[in-house]
């Protein structure tokens, strides 16, 4: 297999995760176990992905001048991600996020951008030359979990690269709806995706029309992640839903990540988006499985069998 270079920009946190017997919020005080201090972060869980697929992987982002920075690199560095170019904010903290579990495993998160936010223009620029300077092929993925300018910035170097893009957005009130044609691929959760259309999505016609709309706005391909797992992809060709498998989740955290790592690492090797989509969906399914987000996340040979029995699934939706 060619080993091909997967570029991440965006969030590096150290993750400091619990699980609460009762749903996040419902007392003052809550009781909480299993304590887990790990690395996250949008960029994190996708170049963790495109080392442990056998790629390439180049870390872009900021983490501060703290002990926390170890947490969120040491485990990256461990899987073979290259995270030399990851700058540090002097003064700052690094990105924290803190995860509760609840039960039904469907994460609560409170995130502290810290470094994430803090980029001078020597980041910036230092930045743009790890794009300028990458080796093709390649595929660039983003999250607006940094400033903007940065996001701008970096999708400029990769327009100029010809290196295809493709966009977590979060969050989506920092998109510049002005870039969307530079894209290859955005991949909004329901409500990254109602934030951007401007309405709720609440049935399959809603979310098949949006992401219609927003294939239309400029990237090549459109998934909108579902809550169930499953995604909506929208091309110039057509419009499919591919369901979610059938698991019994543990822990929703880093399941979103999962799907756009994986799915950017099949479009740079090539698949046909139909197929990118349906590995994306195997391995955010696959993701819930276990606790953690990193910790959790499948080997490429779980992720192509499942993958395979979701596509054999998947209806076209008419629009």
């Amino acid at each position: 297999m060619q080993r091909l270079t997967l570029l991440s920009l965006g969030s590096i946190n150290a993750d400091f995760q619990v699980r609460v017997d009762e749903p996040a919020g419902s007392r003052e005080t809550q009781l909480a176990h299993d304590l887990c201090r790990l690395s996250g972060g949008k960029a994190s869980n996708t170049a963790f992905l495109g080392a442990r697929f056998g790629h390439r992987s180049l870390l872009l982002g900021r983490v501060g001048d703290d002990e926390l920075a170890e947490q969120a690199l040491a485990p990256l560095r461990q899987a073979g991600v290259e995270v030399d170019h990851v700058g540090r904010a002097a003064g700052q903290s690094t990105g924290v996020s803190m995860i509760m579990v609840p039960p039904d495993a469907k994460k609560n998160i409170v995130l502290a951008t810290n470094a994430n936010d803090c980029w001078d223009e020597a980041a910036v620029d230092a930045m743009v030359a790890v794009i300028d300077g990458c080796e093709t092929p390649a595929c660039l993925v983003l999250d607006y979990e940094v400033p903007a300018r940065v996001v701008n910035k970096a999708l400029e170097a990769a327009t100029r690269k010809d290196i295809p893009a493709v966009l977590d957005p979060s969050f989506p009130d920092r998109v510049d709806e002005e870039l969307l044609p530079k894209l290859h691929a955005i991949t909004p959760n329901v409500s990254e995706a109602e934030g951007l259309v401007g309405h709720s999505l609440g049935s399959m016609d809603k979310l098949a029309d949006a992401a219609r709309q927003l294939q239309r706005d400029g990237p090549a391909l459109v998934c909108i992640k579902l809550g169930d797992g499953g995604c909506v992809l929208a091309t110039t060709e057509l419009t499919l839903h591919i369901p979610p498998s059938e698991v019994e989740p543990v822990d929703t955290t880093g399941a979103g990540d999962a799907f756009t790592g994986v799915f950017a690492v099949a479009l740079l090797e090539g698949l046909e988006p139909p197929e990118a989509a349906a590995w994306g969906v195997a391995a955010a399914n696959l993701a819930v499985t276990g606790y953690g987000s990193q910790p959790a996340y499948p080997d490429r040979q779980q992720v192509v069998e499942l993958a395979r029995t979701l596509l054999d699934k998947a209806t076209v939706l008419d629009g």
